[in-house]
């Protein structure tokens, strides 16, 4: 572990971030637990659990055919416009690229497990849009996450990283306080659908160094526009798909 601790390619912040736990007070045991990744199945069962360094090697993602759990935010506000963040420079995968409201991991830790109606994964996705946005909890109500689909995809950062992940889109309408932290954002900004277009067209032609990371590029091309139709209509519920694991590798 000390060799891998000491990789020369992660930011300091980062490297807390996928070895160490938020707190130095609970034990070693749990400390380990809580920063271990959910390893799944195709269809999403749970298999054990994995470092989060190790689910994010593509040497280890191929050669042990490590898939972990994810979920991928969209936040819209009350002018049905969708909160983009830029990834932060020191991230260890796709560094400044721009992406949905926030995309992460349940942890292997109780409160992030639960099954029933998905609470594990709201339960995470309200922790990481406060750690990475500083969104409060009572802005965003566990209850109010709306999981719509969930998709399979891999998708390779700079040769060494990469993702191979369950990835849960989960959708929420809210007005919100933001406080982004730059250890984990560079930029935030609202866009509606011409907005969202332009920024498209400006990653396809190389423009201004714009680019998109993979997995929202896959839910703009196969899902996003319909599924806006929906929150315009406030119809959400009615676009809920939990059963199927779009494969998009």
């Amino acid at each position: 572990m000390a060799a891998v601790a000491d990789d020369a390619t992660m930011d300091a912040v980062q490297r807390r971030l996928m070895f160490e736990d938020e707190s130095q007070r609970i034990g070693l045991e749990e400390r380990m637990q809580r920063r271990k990744c959910i390893l799944v199945d195709e269809n999403d069962n749970v298999i054990g659990h994995e470092s989060k360094y190790n689910c994010h090697l593509m040497e280890k993602i191929e050669s042990l055919n490590l898939l972990h759990r994810a979920f991928s935010v969209f936040l819209f506000n009350s002018k049905y416009e969708l909160l983009l963040q830029q990834r932060s420079e020191t991230k260890v995968t796709f560094p400044l690229v721009w992406t949905n409201t926030c995309c992460s991991h349940p942890l292997y830790r109780e409160s992030e497990l639960i099954q029933e109606n998905y609470l594990g994964v709201r339960n995470a996705a309200q922790r990481k849009l406060l750690d990475e946005l500083g969104i409060p909890a009572e802005d965003i109500p566990v209850d109010e996450f709306i999981p719509l689909s969930r998709m399979l995809y891999k998708a390779p950062s700079d040769g060494k990283w990469g993702e191979h992940e369950v990835d849960y889109l989960l959708f929420i309408v809210r007005d919100v306080k933001l406080l982004p932290n730059p250890d984990e954002v560079a930029g935030v900004k609202y866009v509606n659908r011409d907005q969202l277009k332009e920024l498209l067209g400006k990653a396809d032609a190389g423009e201004e160094g714009v680019k998109l990371s993979p997995w929202f590029r896959l839910v703009v091309d196969n899902f996003l526009m319909k599924w806006w139709d929906h929150v315009e209509n406030g119809t959400l519920l009615e676009a809920t798909d939990m059963k199927t694991i779009h494969k998009l590798v």
